[in-house]
């Protein structure tokens, strides 16, 4: 089928310092375990355009998000994206060391993306809405609504 093999481009990412730094860690210590989901983390690291800590945009998908996405298949899903130990699916807390995980970081509200399943499916994902991290990270000001 055409749809299923046509890729779209992908959409340009912000991503905070601090994000970057501990993702960067995180995924070089998974390519033993995971080399495919890591070197994809990796890919979208290395893409991102990094920003201050208190610069980023509260729309935009950082670690300790809430956010609510949609899919190609019809999903409407509310989930965090959290670090691998914070993961809970059953609580809607998403790693980022995920195929879906991965596709999120740094997208805005509005932004889509395909990913690929585990099943080696391709899928299309839409951030409809984010919610700003509840905690963030010592010393970090909020930025001004």
């Amino acid at each position: 089928m055409a749809s299923q093999t046509k890729k779209h481009r992908k959409p340009a990412i912000r991503m905070t310092r601090s994000d970057h730094e501990r993702l960067s860690g995180l995924a070089e210590n998974f390519l033993a375990r995971n080399p495919v989901v890591a070197e994809e983390l990796l890919a979208e690291l290395d893409r991102a355009r990094i920003v201050a800590d208190g610069r980023i945009a509260e729309d935009v998908v950082r670690m300790g998000s809430r956010l609510r996405f949609t899919t190609d298949a019809g999903e409407d899903r509310r989930v965090s994206l959290v670090f691998p130990g914070d993961a809970d699916i059953a609580e809607g807390k998403v790693s980022v060391l995920t195929p879906i995980g991965v596709a999120l970081i740094g997208l805005s509200a509005g932004q889509s993306i395909d990913w690929t399943a585990r099943d080696g499916r391709t899928h299309r994902l839409t951030v409809e809405s984010v919610e700003a991290p509840a905690e963030l990270a010592a010393g970090e000001p909020r930025p001004a609504s």
